[in-house]
């Protein structure tokens, strides 16, 4: 692999990060979400090497580290586990389909900022060992492998949104996705003239991985106690308002706040997709300003840097809606901005950034794309 630069590929799989309009931690909670795949994307390079050697090359960390297929385990570097958990799940449904390989990635996706560069990887490796191997992996298939990749090697205990919105993205369309029993729909991402716009805070606060698990645990231990009088809900993200309110006295305030953020954003995404279906993106904005609000002070993932930036974005004229995005604790926000007001946007957002926390930002503007596909 010293001569990667050289590399020639029998195989190239592009695979999109995706941002998700609304809903956010509600995957794992049985919700409604409305993801989609953008234009942004890790290319991934796949050669046979004949051996049971698989060697891994990053572009962007200049990063390599091998393994053998027939020793698969997990490594303390993060990244590498991306590669390991895929083989280890395709190995352990297809024994002795896969050999050695040899892998180049590269990619223009910002890393931890909440467009799911990890569910990129992941599906991409999926997609393209199944190429280069003729395995002939399912589209469902490769979501759950790349998810368990995620929960056994990465180690965070996420829900089936972004692996589903990596592998089934269509381009000029949002998936309205019900996490609970996985039917979909596709909604036209008919945005009339605003853009969407992702602001990197170009912040990853240490908490992410730790507290994201904390909020699962949370919200499992909240819905047992729901359950203790109302035994037949069985789905968080169902439960009525009503029913968390009237708990309100018997639960820890902390896990009030989270089942009540829950309840009322499962309501919002459906409230925001039927706005959205209508033509009515006044009010789709305006459930991202209330979901950020939510997210921030009921489910409190958010930073003061995502804070900061949504605030800015309230105050300007030609937004009509953002939040943070994705995890929390740093990464971007989402914003609906009018086209004539894009460049006038990030301007004033970077400078007040900058003046506030002395940090540059990072601003996107993204296009829904095509989920992961062989491009040779």
């Amino acid at each position: 692999m010293s001569n990667h630069k050289d590399f020639e590929a029998e195989v190239l799989i592009q695979s999109p990060g995706r941002i998700n309009l609304i809903g956010e931690h509600l995957d794992y909670n049985g919700g409604q979400v409305l993801p989609a795949a953008i234009n942004l994307k890790v290319k991934l390079h796949f050669r046979k090497n004949n051996s049971s050697t698989c060697n891994c090359y990053s572009k962007n960390f200049d990063a390599h580290f091998q393994f053998d297929i027939n020793k698969v385990e997990v490594s303390e570097q993060e990244w590498h586990n991306y590669f390991l958990g895929v083989v280890h799940f395709i190995c352990q449904a297809y024994p002795g389909k896969i050999q050695g390989f040899d892998c180049v990635v590269e990619s223009d996706l910002p890393i931890g900022s909440g467009v799911s560069s990890s569910a990129a990887l992941e599906c991409g490796v999926a997609k393209g060992l199944d190429t280069l191997f003729s395995i002939g992996l399912t589209d469902d298939e490769i979501i759950t492998m790349a998810r368990d990749a995620e929960h056994h090697y990465v180690g965070t205990k996420c829900g089936i949104m972004d692996q589903f919105a990596v592998v089934r993205g269509k381009k000029g369309k949002l998936i309205r996705l019900d996490c609970n029993d996985l039917s979909f729909q596709y909604v036209p991402a008919d945005l009339g003239p605003y853009s969407i716009v992702l602001l990197n805070t170009n912040v990853s606060h240490n908490l992410a991985t730790s507290e994201y698990n904390l909020r699962r645990q949370e919200c499992e231990n909240g819905l047992k106690s729901v359950q203790n009088k109302y035994p037949e809900q069985t789905i968080l993200a169902q439960v009525p308002v009503d029913i968390i309110q009237e708990l309100k006295s018997s639960l820890p305030p902390k896990t009030y706040n989270r089942l009540l953020y829950v309840v009322q954003e499962n309501n919002r995404t459906i409230t925001a997709s039927d706005a959205l279906q209508a033509g009515d993106l006044i009010t789709f904005g305006q459930k991202l300003f209330e979901s950020h609000d939510g997210l921030s002070n009921l489910y409190e993932v958010s930073c003061k840097e995502l804070d900061f930036l949504v605030e800015v974005a309230k105050e300007f004229d030609g937004v009509i809606g953002a939040r943070m995005m994705g995890g929390g604790f740093g990464g971007c926000t989402i914003n609906l901005v009018h086209k004539d007001s894009e460049e006038a946007f990030i301007a004033a957002c970077s400078e007040a950034y900058f003046k506030e926390f002395n940090i540059q930002l990072s601003p996107f503007t993204v296009a829904i794309g095509d989920g992961v596909k062989q491009a040779i």
